[in-house]
């Protein structure tokens, strides 16, 4: 199901031939870096495609002219008429403008239909993500010291990580 098209790009729900593009991205060390989550094997990644084919928050980006699926935006969805986003692209696409074209698409048809704020939360240390919400206009909100962990050390310590916040508020309200 198509949910928008860019000039170059399908966005659309998740489907079950998705999963060698899916793989290529999510097994991906690199790419997952700052995810709270690690490199999946496949079947891994089978069992993850499954759960993004059974929600409508996972969007799946797909290119216009091979129908390459080479990512996805998160939009979840949150209280207060709020909308959480997110996105992990492969990484054989980075810098070429798929992320924040697939991110203005949704994030424009959100605030269409009412959204009240969308708000995304990322490591300092990943300056693309950040870097690109503010270029999709986001402001920074907050930084929380040491907010969060995803993994432990050799010693079953957590391994604290800080959190930017950034948001935009639908000005149309």
């Amino acid at each position: 199901m198509v949910i928008a098209e860019t000039e170059r790009l399908i966005l659309r729900r998740y489907k079950k031939e998705d999963l060698q593009d899916l793989f290529e991205y999510l097994s991906d060390a690199e790419v997952v870096k700052y995810e709270p989550y690690k490199a999946m094997t496949l079947d891994e990644t089978k069992e993850n495609l499954e759960w993004r084919i059974g929600t409508d928050e996972m969007v799946a980006v797909e290119l216009k002219d091979s129908h390459k699926m080479i990512g996805n935006v998160y939009m979840g969805k949150r209280e207060f008429d709020s909308l959480e986003i997110g996105y992990v692209f492969n990484r054989n696409y980075w810098g070429h403008g798929y992320a924040a074209e697939s991110c203005k698409a949704l994030i424009q048809q959100a605030l269409s239909n009412g959204i009240h704020r969308i708000y995304g939360e990322c490591d300092p240390e990943n300056k693309r993500s950040w870097k690109l919400l503010e270029a999709l206009g986001f402001q920074r909100e907050a930084h929380f010291k040491r907010n969060v962990y995803f993994w432990k050390d050799e010693n079953e310590k957590p391994i604290w990580k800080d959190t930017y916040v950034y948001a935009m508020l639908n000005a149309g309200e």
